[in-house]
């Protein structure tokens, strides 16, 4: 197999590019022409390297692997036209946003694709992000992608993603086509991520089954569905006894974790009061919450005061710095940071970048 260092020589010629979905225009506001330099980033006079955990990208290459139409790479939001762009623009739009380094990850739009086809994407997508992060290793990072409706063919592919494309772990959707991480059929990729120590980014792909409710005004698909997505997935992983199985798994969840940190403490009563919808044959180590504990949570949260409850629910060190680039989601997330009088300066420092240096191995 192509050993990481080899991949440094074909980078600049692989046409990496990046699903931007028109939404850089905040971005070019704030940056000046040309290359900007960037914005070194301290708190209280101290330097902190910050890393962006929840960026995303898409691969030209791809294309001709799913009929040479790139539609399906690209989300129903405004500006889908500008679907690619260059490392340089995007390399503009991070230092307006005053991010020095993206930990970049692509969607899994695979997972109901046939094993053959779906492994393909997945290799190209592996590839092509070993590249990237090896021609700019100051600025990219890298999770890779995973065949997971063919469990067998996921752990090869961390394998060889960790220990010879050095990529920092995997993103995974919410489900794998319907099914739930916790069904033991996913447990040898959770046993291989815990053997290599890399981390598990979990993003939501929906909840299609309440597309019914969904329909009308406000994006419910999305402003609700994407977050239940998550819920429901981490909900799982700890009452089917799934971190017990595991409990080296090192799991980092989009969106501040969905709903579950916000309303968590009622999953320490829910068997209690309704002993019938639960399992007794799972006799968990530990209350649900306290599991929380041992997850991490990105920051796009929108307000100090999501910030303030995430961190009383799972602590400041379980806090990572994330954007959704380039949805527009978050344009200012390192300001968003600045902005949480909950956070100490030492906390801040963790959350914008040296927490996550911590857990993804990154040098700061």
């Amino acid at each position: 197999m192509t050993s990481r260092r080899n991949f440094l020589a074909g980078a600049a010629a692989t046409g990496v590019m990046f699903c931007s979905c028109g939404l850089l225009d905040g971005a070019r506001a704030q940056a000046p022409a040309g290359t900007a330099p960037r914005q070194a980033v301290a708190v209280n006079g101290r330097r902190v390297k910050t890393i962006d955990v929840h960026a995303h990208c898409h691969f030209r290459e791809v294309i001709p692997l799913i009929g040479g139409n790139p539609a399906p790479l690209l989300p129903p939001v405004r500006g889908a036209e500008e679907a690619f762009i260059t490392v340089e623009q995007r390399f503009r739009a991070m230092d307006a946003q005053k991010v020095d380094m993206e930990v970049l990850s692509v969607n899994p739009f695979w997972y109901g694709r046939d094993r053959d086809l779906a492994a393909q994407i997945v290799k190209v997508n592996n590839e092509q992000m070993a590249a990237l992060c090896a021609a700019h290793p100051d600025r990219f990072a890298g999770f890779c992608s995973l065949t997971l409706q063919a469990p067998d063919l996921a752990v090869q592919e961390l394998e060889t993603a960790v220990r010879r494309q050095g990529l920092k772990g995997a993103a995974v959707g919410g489900n794998v086509a319907g099914v739930d991480f916790s069904d033991p059929r996913f447990h040898p990729v959770w046993a291989k991520a815990e053997e290599l120590g890399c981390a598990l980014f979990i993003h939501p792909q929906g909840t299609p089954q309440l597309n019914q409710r969904f329909a009308g005004n406000g994006w419910l698909s999305n402003t609700i569905g994407n977050p239940l997505d998550t819920t429901i997935a981490l909900s799982k992983l700890i009452f089917e006894g799934t971190l017990d199985r595991h409990p080296g798994l090192k799991i980092i969840a989009a969106h501040g974790g969905g709903y579950l940190p916000s309303y968590a403490d009622r999953s320490d009563h829910a068997c209690t009061v309704g002993p019938a919808g639960c399992n007794p044959a799972i006799r968990l180590r530990k209350k649900p919450t306290e599991y929380l504990k041992q997850m991490w949570f990105d920051s796009l949260i929108f307000s100090p005061e999501a910030i303030r409850h995430l961190q009383a629910q799972v602590g400041a060190d379980r806090i990572l710095l994330g954007s959704d680039y380039p949805y527009p989601w978050q344009m200012a997330p390192v300001d968003h940071i600045f902005a949480c009088d909950s956070l100490n300066d030492d906390q801040k420092r963790g959350v914008l970048g040296e927490t996550a240096a911590k857990l993804l191995n990154i040098p700061m």
